[in-house]
């Protein structure tokens, strides 16, 4: 419930703070006191859209905060805990509203979203008004209500969850279907591909591996080039060593002829055979070490170049190759063993299916069967509402086909406010007085069933008064006695009923004007109701009758 409201710099409040009890609390005042603005205060703080207008002039910015005192397991605790947002202790929510139109949006001094505001609102507190349409409009909210009369809510949600499941099993079955079928298209593509890309065997880094390994036998071919020209001087054809063999055996064998004289050519030229022998020892040496192969070279090359080319076909990296083979591979056995796969799908989104349809039939044949219920139960309140020709209809249609995630019904209220005349939406064919009267019967019948734990009225018994605004007062107080109730009001009777009353007042000259509520003892609320019921001169039998009026709603309580 509803335990406390501060209202700060909303147009004429300034400073208000206002606590609120159990049971049934009406506030009252001189029209253009401030109910208005005390409703439109309390909207806001429950995610009703900003307006930079609802700051007092002259204030940069205003601030509303509404305290409630509600079970753990409430609703709107687990729209908290669902948001990752502080639930202990009383639920706050607190909105600033700045002149410029921006707002901000706290909840137990966390920052949070106007649409969690809202929808964390919309647990705590419902205001409903003569022109109120919210639930008596959307058929979506008909069938929650009645569901919640009914007590249907743990069906409604097995149906919910039944029909995800078979939502979740079609769109598994689609997925795979397309899957085959895109498989079948490219089969003969994805078989050549496989087949190629088997043959190759490609290998993660085997790029890098095979660029490395052609760049360094580039390299030593062009060594193994120089060292063999090099071999080709010293032991090839035109080699200067038999030439100087030759020579050097001449002049060894004429040496002694010419004493002295040859000895320094001998010797240089035996040093330099010397030398080309040690000079072709190591190049048959730098040969071996090289160990070049031209046919090596020409492998590497010819896969290196096999597997760039494939890459570039398939426009992957080469070291991803292997990887598109694997999934060609399982696209292939999928393919294959898709038809099996596919049948196992389609026999599961079929029970699936038939799952949903059977828990929603039933749910379906629940809500029939408590449409009567509910109707039955708002007619019973009609009567001394002074609708006792009116007709209250809760209207059922199903369609087995047009499964959705409610159900397959489609449930609305509709009203007959005369004999012979066709009944239709309540919106169309109930009058002001006539829809507040039919609203206040629906809430009485839900009570505490599928109603938020606060609810306010704002001025439903405009436009009656006598014993049907008596009978709206019996309702609110009965109401009251379950869930809380605040009720904006015209009417004593519906005054004198209430367990707290509150007095809006508006004070001040003419440069500034504010808006004042204050909780009104015994006799303030017999003054109150006096000028209620007489106007602005308040006669002594006014204040008798209000007398009369505080006196018979204490014995009835």
């Amino acid at each position: 419930m509803l335990t406390h409201l501060s209202i700060r710099d909303i147009v004429l409040i300034e400073r208000l703070d206002i606590d609120f009890l159990k049971g049934l609390s009406v506030l009252t005042g001189e029209t253009g006191a401030g109910k208005s603005i005390l409703l439109d205060s309390l909207s806001l703080a429950l995610g009703a859209r900003g307006d930079a207008s609802l700051v007092r002039h002259g204030i940069t910015q205003g601030a509303v905060t509404a305290v409630f005192d509600v079970p753990g397991n409430h609703a709107a605790r687990e729209l908290l805990r669902e948001n990752g947002l502080d639930d202990e202790g009383d639920v706050i929510l607190r909105r600033l509203q700045s002149a410029d139109g921006r707002s901000r949006v706290f909840i137990n001094d966390q920052p949070a979203s106007v649409t969690l505001l809202r929808e964390v609102g919309k647990a705590l507190v419902e205001i409903h008004g003569q022109h109120d349409e919210r639930a008596l409009v959307d058929p979506a909210v008909h069938r929650d209500l009645l569901d919640a009369f009914g007590g249907h809510v743990g069906a409604a949600k097995a149906v919910a969850r039944a029909w995800r499941s078979w939502r979740e099993g079609e769109q598994a079955l689609s997925r795979h279907r397309a899957k085959v079928e895109a498989a079948a298209r490219e089969a003969d593509y994805l078989r050549a591909s496989v087949e190629e890309l088997s043959k190759l065997e490609p290998q993660p880094g085997e790029e890098t591996e095979l660029a490395d390994r052609r760049a360094a036998m580039m390299r030593a071919e062009k060594i193994a080039t120089d060292i063999t020209d090099a071999q080709d001087v010293l032991s090839g054809p035109s080699a200067a060593v038999p030439p100087i063999a030759s020579l050097l055996r001449r002049l060894q064998r004429k040496a002694a002829d010419a004493p002295g004289l040859l000895d320094e050519i001998i010797k240089a030229l035996d040093e330099a055979l010397i030398s080309l022998d040690a000079a072709q020892v190591a190049v048959d040496e730098a040969l071996r070490a090289a160990e070049f192969d031209p046919r090596v070279l020409e492998q590497a090359e010819e896969r290196l170049f096999a597997l760039r080319a494939l890459a570039r076909k398939h426009s992957v990296a080469v070291d991803d190759l292997a990887a598109l083979r694997d999934t060609m591979v399982a696209d292939l056995a999928d393919l294959d063993a898709g038809e099996e796969r596919l049948g196992a799908l389609e026999a599961a989104a079929e029970a699936a299916r038939l799952a949903y349809d059977e828990q929603a039939a039933h749910l379906s044949e629940l809500r029939k069967g408590t449409a009567s219920a509910l109707a039955a139960s708002v007619m019973k309140e009609l009567p001394e509402l002074k609708l006792e020709r009116a007709e209250f209809i809760v209207e059922v249609s199903s369609e087995a086909e047009d499964r959705a995630e409610s159900g397959i019904d489609q449930v609305e209220f509709r009203v007959r406010t005369n004999p012979g005349t066709r009944p239709g939406p309540m919106m169309k064919v109930a009058s002001g007085g006539e829809l507040s009267r039919f609203l206040l019967a629906l809430k009485v019948a839900l009570a505490d069933r599928g109603s938020a734990p606060t609810l306010v009225f704002d001025e439903i018994d405009t436009g009656v008064g006598g014993a049907v605004a008596d009978a709206i007062g019996q309702r609110l107080a009965r109401l009251a006695g379950r869930i809380q109730v605040l009720s904006v009001t015209h009417a004593p009777q519906v005054a004198a009923r209430a367990d707290t009353h509150y007095l809006i007042s508006k004070s001040g000259g003419a440069d500034r004007v504010a808006t004042a509520v204050s909780a009104l003892e015994r006799d303030a609320r017999q003054e109150e109701i006096a000028r209620m019921l007489a106007g602005a001169t308040i006669t002594h039998e006014a204040r008798a009758a209000a007398e009369r009026l505080l006196r018979e709603n204490a014995a009835v309580s």
